[in-house]
């Protein structure tokens, strides 16, 4: 029995077979669009399980596209994914999971790390991040400890998307000599040549996303991006930096939920016409009591929790609405008003240089407004009006209302603190009174 089955690596792509089969356990391509990235990958971690028993994830940015390219996919020959495993080594198949079992009992899945949390417990022996760049980050976070432990490999492929999550472990994996890693542009490939870079000109893709589609470039930013340039100027202005907590000023939390996918929670203070935002906290798959724990744990005195206007509904799970379930668990809520994406986004951009940024605690939330973007339209090359919702949504989503509901309500303290440059990663204490702020280096 030929496994994997009906699949000839191209040439280029034998330098990462090798690398793998050779006993290197982690490696990153940057490969161009139409490279053949999942082809050669997926049929690997077939080769991978047929060999050794255990449990392979192959991740991907959300389920549905799991679905699309992996479970549905076809490849230019008319010959699905799934069938480059051979009926005969397949013991049981399950589409709904996306899950194949094999002849020995290894487990093939298809994973969305838009869930990246319900691969918490397993222990996988090898996986595929797919798209890097537009996955969720905490996703090789959850698996990273586990594939130590089992001396299990991981590999990365990705076009890039700005200097993004992506771009930091590329770079660090490429100054490791236990990485295998490799940069493959079309010039390098031949797969396309000069005639097709030029016709996608001229049906009107940009130069930025040529570049960076088919040149591999990390250099033109996440193209349609909302707040990249806000937080450059954060960066460059020193707010994002080591922030105070002002342990006399309550703590608000603004909220975006989710259940089958994330939740996330934005710490604010405001001080003055500052808007500090000292914490975040994201995860998936949670219930209220979760949630409510991890505050207690934090130790804040909270103000008000600012929900969403779906905080109002009844959930299948519960006869009570987040809110009451909220309510009960003792917390100050109120709903802030619906307004449109678009206008939530504004209402962002316009408070942006007032947003200061605890950044050990906002890392996360800080790579989620780098990476918002608007969608793609691949047909006519032009981006959408909305939005693609990906693993940075649920992040911006919840600036949104804490922007819309500060705009509502003009939380503004009427102490003004006496301006301090905050002193690198050194903790600055401060005292709050209800006349002014003193900073103490």
């Amino acid at each position: 029995m030929q496994v994997p089955l009906n699949f000839t690596p191209r040439q280029y792509q034998l330098p990462l077979m090798d690398a793998i089969d050779s006993g290197m356990d982690r490696a990153f391509v940057l490969w161009h669009r139409r490279a053949g990235k999942d082809m050669v990958l997926w049929n690997m971690i077939i080769k991978k399980a047929c060999e050794r028993p255990g449990l392979y994830f192959y991740f991907l940015p959300t389920y549905t596209q799991g679905k699309k390219i992996i479970w549905d996919g076809i490849n230019n020959d008319g010959f699905k994914f799934i069938d480059h495993v051979p009926e005969g080594a397949i013991k049981g198949k399950n589409g709904q999971e996306m899950k194949i079992t094999l002849f020995n009992d290894s487990i093939i899945q298809v994973i969305g790390t838009d869930n990246y949390n319900s691969v918490r417990g397993t222990n996988p022996v090898g996986c595929v991040f797919s798209e890097f760049a537009f996955q969720h980050p905490m996703a090789w976070e959850v698996v990273k400890p586990i594939l130590r432990v089992n001396k299990g490999w991981a590999v990365f492929n990705t076009t890039p998307n700005g200097k993004n999550h992506a771009y930091d472990l590329f770079k660090m994996a490429e100054s490791d000599d236990n990485w295998f890693t490799q940069v493959l542009s079309v010039d390098d490939t031949k797969v396309l040549e000069s005639e097709d870079i030029e016709a996608e000109r001229r049906e009107g893709m940009t130069e930025e996303m040529v570049q960076q589609e088919y040149y591999c470039s990390f250099d033109i930013g996440t193209l349609g991006a909302y707040y990249a340039s806000h937080v450059r100027s954060a960066r460059s202005e020193g707010r994002i930096c080591n922030v105070p907590i002002e342990r006399h000023v309550p703590v608000d939390l603004w909220l975006d939920l989710g259940r089958n996918d994330s939740t996330a929670i934005v710490f604010t203070q405001q001080i003055g016409r500052e808007i500090r935002v000292v914490d975040f906290l994201e995860s998936n798959g949670e219930d209220v009591a979760y949630y409510a724990l991890e505050l207690d744990k934090r130790g804040y005195r909270y103000g008000t929790m600012h929900l969403p206007h779906d905080a109002t509904h009844k959930r299948m799970e519960s006869r009570r609405t987040i809110q009451k379930q909220f309510d009960e668990a003792g917390f100050k809520t109120s709903i802030v008003r619906m307004a449109g994406v678009n206008n939530g986004i504004n209402e962002v951009r316009k408070i942006f240089n007032r947003l200061w940024f605890n950044e050990d605690k906002t890392d996360l939330l800080i790579k989620a407004l780098e990476n918002y973007h608007k969608e793609y339209d691949d047909l006519h090359k032009v981006f959408k009006d909305n939005p693609r919702h990906d693993w940075s949504s649920h992040a911006c989503d919840a600036m949104r209302y804490m922007a819309v509901g500060i705009k509502d309500s003009n939380l503004v303290t009427d102490s003004k603190p006496v301006r301090t440059k905050y002193s690198g990663n050194n903790p600055i204490v401060s005292k709050y009174s209800s006349n002014k702020v003193q900073w103490k280096i």
